[in-house]
């Protein structure tokens, strides 16, 4: 899944199966900030509203992504443990957009605010995860 970066390199954001499937799409990452987009087609359940179960996966997709950018600059990885979202409003077209800003960067855990607005930049989710820095094996 991901290729590894050279001692404290920031690690490049490299898209996963699922992720792919979602049809996620990167537009910026650093440490301080990592925004992709996905489309609500293809994501729906059987109401025809984005599906809560494809936010929570792209939120935690993209709050490690910011975590991981965060920890390959000390040398290490991260590794998901809490993920809490809260659904504010439904979609049933277009794209959202997904980003993720530290709340806390440290040297062992990290936490991230992870919001998922529309294209009105009307707020769909707001999700909290943490991470665990781990050191990378080789």
């Amino acid at each position: 899944m991901t290729t590894q970066p050279g001692a404290n390199e920031p690690w490049k954001i490299t898209l996963g199966e699922l992720d792919e499937k979602m049809g996620v799409k990167i537009v910026e990452e650093s440490v301080q900030r990592v925004v992709a987009t996905m489309p609500v087609e293809g994501n729906r359940q059987s109401f025809g509203l984005l599906h809560g179960g494809a936010s929570l996966a792209v939120g935690e997709a993209v709050g490690s992504w910011a975590a991981v950018k965060h920890a390959s600059t000390l040398g290490k990885t991260a590794v998901g443990v809490d993920v809490s979202a809260t659904h504010h409003k439904s979609a049933r077209e277009g794209l959202v957009t997904i980003t993720a800003t530290p709340i806390h960067l440290g040297g062992t855990v990290t936490t991230h605010a992870v919001v998922i607005s529309n294209a009105a930049g009307e707020r769909l989710c707001t999700l909290r995860i943490t991470n665990l820095l781990l050191d990378r094996k080789v």
